[in-house]
């Protein structure tokens, strides 16, 4: 590594929110952080900067749609998920499912700042042996309850889990999250479908609508339209947000919680690569790193 990139990671080497109150995260088997609008939009800056970070060290990975949804994640993880760092199999926890599976970085992060892993694991990132893969992979990594490859499992596994906690007599909460182009894969609407008619009301899906896939622009590729709209024709309660207003993030997810009498989905409009000037709305980074130049200018614009 460049002499000047290492000094100036150094100089940039952020605090999680674990490691500033190391006994938050043992509160979070009864819901979330209990984290409110400021903490939670540092937490997302924090875990911005580590996304950047750790592309960069193992120059490759998928920073943009990292950046897209880590706004969503630590609403999620601040907000709602039952989960114990301290034993991550209690089977009465709920689940995450990131059907996106190659925006792996965001997760990473988000672990990190509750304390499953540690940094050494996070910036080993796509390195042989390393607890985080390039894609989440449950067998791997603490935390991580779906092992991804290729896009549109995520639904149906979701499902499974949700059906099991209803088997089960449990009160877990089973969240995935879908990109939206993956939801081009005829297998998500089979389980959007399914859901609807199983009537599973602890099953709560967020889309990342940030509206660039792996070649191009969404609608250059295959237009999915109105998705809130096709979502509600299959059944589904939807509410459509900016999934970068902190405040309509956390009224989403709370409103999913408590929705219980079917299937609810959060359509969140997104920006591809937020929070790094030439990363937005920038589909070469979506599995493109940056280079020693571009991550210093990405971390002078995220601290």
């Amino acid at each position: 590594m460049n002499p000047t990139i290492k000094s100036f990671l150094t100089v940039y080497a952020p605090q999680t929110m674990n490691s500033q109150t190391p006994s938050l995260h043992h509160s979070m088997r009864t819901g979330g952080m209990g984290l409110d609008v400021q903490a939670l939009e540092d937490m997302a800056r924090r875990c911005r900067v580590n996304i950047v970070k750790m592309t960069h060290a193992a120059n490759s990975g998928h920073p943009g749609g990292s950046l897209s949804s880590i706004d969503l994640l630590s609403c999620l993880y601040g907000t709602q998920m039952r989960v114990d760092p301290d034993d991550p199999d209690w089977p009465d926890r709920d689940r995450f499912i990131m059907s996106k599976g190659h925006a792996s970085p965001a997760v990473y992060s988000i672990l990190h700042e509750v304390g499953y892993i540690n940094e050494k694991d996070m910036m080993s990132f796509r390195q042989l042996g390393s607890v985080c893969q390039g894609h989440v992979d449950m067998k791997w990594t603490d935390g991580v309850d779906f092992s991804a490859g290729s896009l549109g499992m995520g639904l149906s596994f979701g499902i499974g889990c949700a059906l099991a906690a209803r088997m089960d007599g449990s009160s877990r909460n089973v969240w995935v999250m879908l990109g939206d182009g993956e939801i081009q894969e005829g297998e998500v609407w089979e389980a959007f479908m399914a859901a609807d008619f199983h009537s599973i009301g602890n099953l709560k899906v967020i889309i990342d609508r940030n509206r660039i896939q792996n070649d191009d622009f969404v609608h250059l590729q295959m237009e999915v339209g109105d998705v809130p709209a096709k979502l509600s024709s299959f059944g589904w309660t939807v509410k459509e947000i900016d999934g970068h207003s902190m405040t309509e993030v956390i009224e989403a997810m709370n409103w999913a919680s408590s929705h219980n009498s079917g299937p609810a989905a959060i359509v969140a409009n997104t920006i591809k690569g937020k929070g790094v000037s030439f990363m937005e709305d920038n589909p070469s980074f979506h599995g493109k790193a940056p280079d020693d130049d571009e991550l210093r200018q990405a971390l002078e614009e995220l601290i």
